[in-house]
């Protein structure tokens, strides 16, 4: 979440007034995060979370998007509903953007994440990949191993004012995945996935998870690579070290819910690379090109450099801490 368009109050006015949700009282700007506009909106009947979408949120993705958030709370899973204005739009236009208004879920995101909560987070993801199961709307992972290489070539020699050489082992390495990268035949469970499920998107309630939010990468892809994702974003510590009780607690509790079939077993170091790679080249661009004035939390790419390179050591997924029966 960030804030890049700046609504004046007439603006906010009139286009909460197409909505049945009472008189503004207040609104403010959410910092964290890189894709769109938040703002956090209280009026005299409740909070909501009010998102503009930028230029990096392509407008056919949206109804997707929408749509699955609406389609998981339906079925139970704990995430932000949209709502629809008195034209039953859930879609509308404010400051020359697309603009929704979301329901507000109560709770903390963990700054350091404990063993308790990553089990609470594997059991989240499992319940949303079945619940998404039946969702008719497709979306392909465009930031999946086809992009990778062009997403490298986007900050170019710069990569190495982050890190001397860095360019070189970064395309070293996309050139390792492309090669081994599983394809669309392959038999890796596939279906809805968040794609971004990292501790900030993730509330709580002491330990007890409260809802999952930002469902703006959600695409479809392997089950597996969105829990390699959250090997990533939950089970390393500051340090740079792995937890592997942190993991072992999160894949343990989501196989409760759905299993893990061999291939994925055999494949999660893989998707955990790739995974870090995808995290690494879209926070280098960031790095490199947001302008340092925008209102909005840059990430240090190389914090999934190490990632990658922990990842790269591993051969089985009894690293991981599960059972490699």
């Amino acid at each position: 979440m960030a804030v890049y368009t700046e609504v004046t109050d007439e603006e906010l006015i009139a286009f909460v007034a197409d909505y049945s949700i009472g008189k503004v009282t207040s609104c403010k700007g959410i910092a964290e995060g890189t894709e769109n506009s938040n703002y956090l909106l209280n009026t005299d009947k409740g909070a909501y979370i009010l998102t503009l979408y930028e230029k990096r949120v392509a407008a056919n993705d949206l109804p997707f998007f929408l749509g699955l958030m609406g389609h998981l709370a339906k079925r139970g899973v704990a995430c932000p509903t949209p709502l629809d204005n008195t034209n039953g739009q859930a879609l509308n236009q404010l400051c020359g953007r697309n603009a929704a208004i979301i329901s507000f879920l109560e709770g903390m995101w963990p700054r350091c994440p404990t063993p308790d909560h990553c089990a609470e987070l594997g059991q989240a993801l499992a319940k949303l990949h079945v619940a998404g199961a039946d969702f008719e709307i497709k979306r392909p992972n465009a930031l999946s191993v086809a992009s990778w290489r062009k997403l490298l070539e986007a900050s170019g020699a710069r990569a190495d004012e982050v890190k001397p050489g860095l360019s070189d082992i970064l395309a070293q390495e996309i050139d390792e995945l492309e090669a081994s990268w599983p394809g669309p035949d392959s038999s890796l469970p596939s279906g809805v996935i968040h794609a971004d499920l990292f501790p900030d998107n993730v509330f709580f309630k002491g330990s007890q998870l409260s809802g999952l939010i930002d469902f703006y990468f959600a695409c479809n892809d392997a089950f597996a690579y969105d829990v390699a994702i959250c090997l990533n974003a939950w089970c390393f510590e500051t340090d740079g070290s792995f937890n592997t009780t942190k993991a072992q607690r999160m894949l343990r509790a989501y196989g409760k819910i759905r299993n893990f079939s061999r291939v994925e077993l055999d494949l999660l170091p893989l998707l955990a690379r790739g995974s870090a790679m995808r995290f690494l080249l879209t926070r280098l661009y960031d790095w490199l090109n947001t302008p340092k004035d925008a209102m909005v939390t840059i990430k240090n790419p190389l914090e999934f450099l190490e990632r990658l390179q922990f990842h790269q050591g591993v051969t089985s997924p009894s690293s991981y801490g599960l059972d490699q029966s």
